[in-house]
């Protein structure tokens, strides 16, 4: 049977009670998962050991990692890298979501360093593509998208990241 997942993105919103509140509501609802569906739940960093500690109560919940830095350690001020979500325990971690892409510029070479980073530790990528508003506007959005991940392949290719 084919693996669903349903990811939640709570991008830059919550204060740590309010983002506790919502998870004990979710719990509280009697969701109840089968065993080819997960939710994942991409909370701020400084939310990821909380959340990570509601989450493993129930099963097929985690806990996501909005981002991490192309670099594997270093003098990054304010970056979290994939070895210390790894060392939390966190299993996924979003790459690539088009926010990041346009207020960080963060190009696709920079998002193929992060996704072989997350790999290397254990960590599945969740890797975003998608246009802006006025790319959909004018209803070229598949191509953006299609060059998007032509682009990123290549970049796995000419510099052989991963097979």
């Amino acid at each position: 049977m084919r693996n669903q997942i349903a990811a939640a993105n709570w991008k830059m919103n919550l204060t740590l009670q309010q983002g506790e509140q919502l998870l004990d509501d979710i719990f509280n609802a009697g969701i109840h998962l089968k065993d080819n569906q997960q939710a994942v739940f991409a909370v701020p960093s400084p939310y990821l050991t909380i959340a990570q500690h509601k989450l493993a109560a129930a099963t097929n919940y985690f806990a996501s990692a909005q981002n991490c830095y192309n670099k594997k350690s270093g003098a990054y001020t304010g970056e979290i890298s994939a070895e210390m979500l790894h060392s939390l325990g966190i299993k996924y971690c979003v790459i690539g979501h088009s926010e990041r892409r346009e207020y960080f510029n963060e190009s696709n070479q920079m998002l193929a360093e992060k996704i072989v980073l997350c790999l290397d530790n254990n960590i599945t990528p969740i890797f975003c593509c998608g246009e802006p508003l006025a790319i959909r506007e004018k209803g070229t959005q598949n191509e953006y998208v299609q060059t998007q991940l032509r682009e990123l392949s290549k970049i796995f290719h000419q510099n052989n990241l991963r097979k």
